[in-house]
């Protein structure tokens, strides 16, 4: 039998400190072009999905 973690925030990447994100890692992109490069990047090594939130934020979910 396999256990798998599913349906879980992995991390965020954003391109401010304004944000008010808690208890996952955060990564900070300079520019939106970086953020969404990142995120991409992340979700592929992570075996994960990137959602774009629309308010300057990507997070990282494994589904």
């Amino acid at each position: 039998m396999e256990i798998t973690i599913a349906k879980v925030l992995l991390a965020a990447v954003t391109t401010t400190t304004d944000h008010r994100i808690a208890g996952l890692p955060v990564f900070y992109a300079e520019t939106e072009d970086e953020m969404a490069k990142m995120a991409t990047i992340l979700s592929r090594i992570l075996e994960a999905v990137a959602h774009d939130m629309e308010n300057g934020v990507y997070i990282i979910v494994k589904h």
